[in-house]
């Protein structure tokens, strides 16, 4: 398998666990747990903006964001429209892009300034271990309110063993006897 193949697995499992993710957040009650969600909904915010900066750092254009989370805080609705749309970006970006173009360097800027300077595969990789690093915050938010609640959580299993397995159920039957 090749870096391009590996890489459309990875966004792939991206797109299905934000979907799992959000769906867990939506479980929370906003009446009993509003800190809680409201914060795990800015850190999945936070994960959609880096995203896009660094789709306009893959295209060399000009982002609009002046840092890496917005100032108001989506609803679950509009930050799910957000992750789904630039989550298929990415599938599209990835399922098209050559290898040559892949490691092309670009040079860039963070939101604070600092000048960055990585391949298109590095972001692209960044992407996807940033987006699991603070979706891994987001579920110790939900174990936190599950553990401490009476309310039920409906909890991730943010795995990518889980997903393989999940989307290609096939997998299962592999090794075993006839």
């Amino acid at each position: 398998m090749g870096a391009r193949e590996l890489l459309l697995k990875m966004f792939r499992y991206q797109a299905w666990a934000n979907v799992e993710l959000l769906d867990a957040i939506d479980s929370l009650s906003a009446e009993h747990h509003s800190a809680e969600r409201h914060l795990a909904i800015r850190l999945m915010n936070h994960c959609l903006v880096v995203n896009r900066i660094f789709a306009a750092h893959l295209l060399v254009e000009t982002h609009h964001f002046e840092s890496d989370n917005t100032p108001h805080t989506p609803d679950l609705a509009e930050l799910r429209a957000g992750h789904a749309a630039t989550d298929q970006w990415y599938l599209d970006y990835v399922g098209t892009v050559t290898p040559a173009i892949l490691s092309e360097s670009v040079a860039f800027a963070f939101t604070d300034g600092d000048k960055g300077y990585m391949t298109r595969d590095e972001m692209l990789t960044h992407v996807v271990t940033h987006g699991g690093y603070h979706r891994g915050e987001a579920g110790r938010i939900l174990v936190q309110v599950a553990n401490g609640s009476e309310q039920a959580v409906k909890l991730p299993w943010d795995t990518y063993a889980v997903h393989l397995h999940r989307t290609e159920p096939e997998r299962r039957l592999q090794g075993q006897a006839n």
